[in-house]
């Protein structure tokens, strides 16, 4: 039930983190100690991996943290072994910390890891809450200008 907000984050305000053959774009959280510009309610790490063929990353989040990667572009081997092509979902278990991503060809990658909030969830329309009533509060807001207004 926090005050609702928006950040808006151009590319050329992300941090990026040079490899060898490519780049590491942090939007929320951090890699190797070089953090993102985004705020975020509980401890997480967002971020675009854009690197060449044959090029490599490795991440390292705490174990309990729920982490997946969306391949955006290309083909990549993660851990040197399993292939995930374009559009490709990928959650990974919460059985280690660390993890390499090696593109085939040129990829973009979103990588996240979070730590989990152990919240019930609600959702309806555009909202997510902890439970119906709290759903039904946001709408209310929503309908009554509690929640603002875009000027032109």
């Amino acid at each position: 039930m926090s005050t609702p907000k928006y950040q808006a984050i151009a590319n050329n305000e992300q941090t990026k983190v040079k490899l060898d053959q490519g780049e590491i774009e942090v939007i929320a959280g951090e890699y190797q100690g070089n953090k993102g510009p985004a705020s975020t309610f509980t401890p997480m790490h967002v971020m675009n991996a854009k690197l060449e063929a044959g090029g490599k990353a490795s991440f390292s989040f705490p174990a309990h943290y729920n982490t997946a990667m969306i391949v955006i572009e290309g083909n990549v081997l993660i851990n040197g072994k399993d292939h995930a092509p374009t559009d490709h979902f990928v959650l990974f278990g919460n059985e280690g910390e660390e993890f390499n991503v090696q593109a085939l060809d040129h990829a973009v990658v979103l990588i996240m890891s979070g730590e989990p909030i152990l919240e019930p969830i609600v959702s309806h329309g555009p909202f997510v809450m902890n439970t119906r009533a709290e759903i039904n509060q946001a709408f209310e807001d929503f309908q009554t200008g509690k929640f603002g207004y875009l000027a032109d």
